[in-house]
């Protein structure tokens, strides 16, 4: 209600697991719940605090009018050049710098989880070799070994 009739800040809420679910999987929405804020052609993770004052301040501070195509008043003068630069290309040239782009964040994406398989077969192995020593410590007679030297009377050591 805080943000109700803004102009700059748009507070939503989208059910990933039904009519938003489109919009979810173009925005990258992996786990719920998820935040985003930004551009809405830009959007960007949001990592700070769940509170509702944490996240009051952070609309407070961040949801304001911000550089972009439309807002090209408030960029410097590097981020201008790159939007006009961006503007000048034709579509086709454009949709394919977007495709280039995108394709090297599945990329990052795939190489991520095909690294974190290795680690996960990894860890699968070595806890199953752990296990093996284990048990062939326990069948060597460790547990019979201990029990031999509980039983035996105290204070005697003999040769």
């Amino acid at each position: 209600a805080a943000f109700a009739g803004s102009d700059s800040q748009l507070i939503a809420d989208v059910d990933c697991t039904t009519e938003g679910k489109a919009l979810c999987d173009s925005n990258g929405v992996k786990g719920y719940p998820t935040i985003k804020w930004g551009d809405p052609a830009d959007l960007q993770d949001y990592q700070g605090g769940r509170s509702y004052d944490d996240l009051k301040k952070f609309a407070d501070e961040k949801l304001k009018p911000m550089c972009s195509p439309k807002n090209i008043d408030l960029c410097d003068d590097e981020k201008k050049a790159e939007i006009q630069k961006f503007q000048g290309m034709a579509a086709a040239d454009l949709d394919a710098a977007i495709a280039v782009e995108e394709k090297k964040l599945e990329d990052a994406e795939s190489e991520f989880k095909a690294e974190v398989q290795k680690l996960q077969d990894k860890y699968q192995a070595l806890s199953t070799e752990k296990d093996e020593k284990i048990e062939a410590v326990k069948n060597s007679g460790l547990g019979l070994m201990k029990a031999v030297k509980s039983s035996a009377p105290a204070g005697s050591d003999e040769l």
